[in-house]
This record gives structure tokens, sequence and C-alpha cells, in this order.
């Protein structure tokens, strides 16, 4: 991608209607890694005339997502540190994480774009997802998939609340219905790790429902302290 640092006149220049066109056809998390999208007012403006309330909701909104999509990186990561080499689940774990890197390089973009500061509990993120990701596989593939079953449980319905509460978000500004498309469908891709989790066993780990309850119970708790800080 064309860094920003440079001047306009390296940049690609894209016509209008070919713009539109690419836009429509990467109206999802893509538009936010490709080229030739670097300069559409969709991944580099954010609504300017809104009310305290609601940029209040969406800088909350991003600044959880993406320690959300930092813990869902370490967590995979440590899942697959420990069980990588196994020949069925260690693939089926760097595929989810693969998917999650992208997530993360789109939030990362969605908080610069925005102006959101980053949560001041990034580092804990990134640790705690590492030590549960890993906790859980050394547990076994069952616990490390119920663990998966849990977070991405809580994520999913967090980004579904999200949807709701950013509809008052202008819709005329180019940036809002990509921002709503690009969190259906990070919604929707870890609902499919949760269906992942359950299709490989994760309901057959050893006290299922304590684990469940307590890495969700961890997750929501998590949600609350990185919409403050």
């Amino acid at each position: 991608m064309f860094s920003a640092s440079r001047p306009a006149f390296l940049r690609p220049s894209i016509p209008r209607h070919l713009s539109s066109r690419l836009l429509r056809h990467h109206a999802s998390s893509s538009a936010y890694l490709h080229p030739a999208l670097a300069s559409d007012p969709s991944v580099t403006t954010t609504p300017e005339n809104i009310s305290p309330k609601l940029r209040h909701e969406l800088e909350s909104a991003l600044r959880v997502d993406q320690a959300g999509e930092l813990a869902a990186n370490y967590i995979y990561k440590g899942q697959h540190d420990v069980l990588g080499r196994q020949p069925l689940t260690g693939p089926l774990i760097q595929e989810m994480w693969d998917q999650e890197k992208k997530h993360l390089a789109v939030m990362n973009k969605l908080q610069t774009q925005h102006r959101v500061r980053p949560t001041l509990l990034w580092e804990l993120a990134r640790v705690g997802g590492y030590g549960l990701g890993a906790l859980t596989a050394l547990m076994g593939k069952e616990a490390a998939m119920a663990c998966t079953e849990a977070v991405e449980t809580v994520i999913g319905e967090h980004y579904d609340d999200q949807l709701k509460a950013l509809e008052e978000l202008p819709p005329d500004h180019p940036s809002v219905p990509l921002l709503k498309d690009v969190i259906r469908e990070f919604r929707d891709d870890e609902l499919e790790h949760l269906d992942i989790a359950v299709q490989n066993d994760s309901q057959k780990s050893p006290a299922h429902a304590l684990l469940s309850t307590v890495v969700g119970t961890g997750c929501k708790v998590a949600i609350e302290l990185c919409k403050r800080f």
C-alpha cells in the first residue's frame, strides 16, 4: 500500500467512476487493503458534525474492536504455538488466525481514519490473549475450541450490538456505509469461527460450562474496561 507520507502526485490517480466501481466491489474490509482505494473518502475521512454522544459511541466501538482483534490474534497465536503441529487442528487454528490478522490490520486503519485513541490496556490485551490461548490449548484441543466458542460468542454479540448503536451515524457520509459493512463482515466471520469450534468438539471439553462462563465473563469485563480506558 502507498505510504500516506508520499506526495499526492506519487499516489495512483483513480478516475471517479473507477473508484466508485472498485469501492462497490470491495464494499467491505478489503477496501482498506486495496491500493487503488487508498485515498478514497470512505477510507480516509470521518464524520465531523455529529453529537458528542455519537462521537463517544464511535470512539468506544472502535477502541474495543481494535483491542478485541488484538487479543483474538494472540489467543490464536497461543493456541497455535501449542497445537500447531497437530495435522488437523494446527491448520484449522492457522486459518482462523489468518482471518484475525486481517481483522486487526483493518481495525488499525479504522482507528487512524476516525482518530480514535487506542486502549490504554493494549499490552494487557496482548499478554492476556496469548496466555488464554496457550493455557486452554495445553488443556487439549477440545478446551482450545471451547475457548474459541466462548470468545467468539461474546464478540459476535458485541458486533451485533454495535451495528444497532451506530445506526444514528449520518448515512450520507462516505465512511459510514463502509464502516457498517466491515462490522457486519467481522461479526459473520466471528460467528463462523464459533461454528467451527462447535463442529470440532468444543462442547466435549472437560468442564465445558465452567470454562465457557469464565472465558465469556472475562471477555465482557475486558470490553467494558476498554470502552473506558
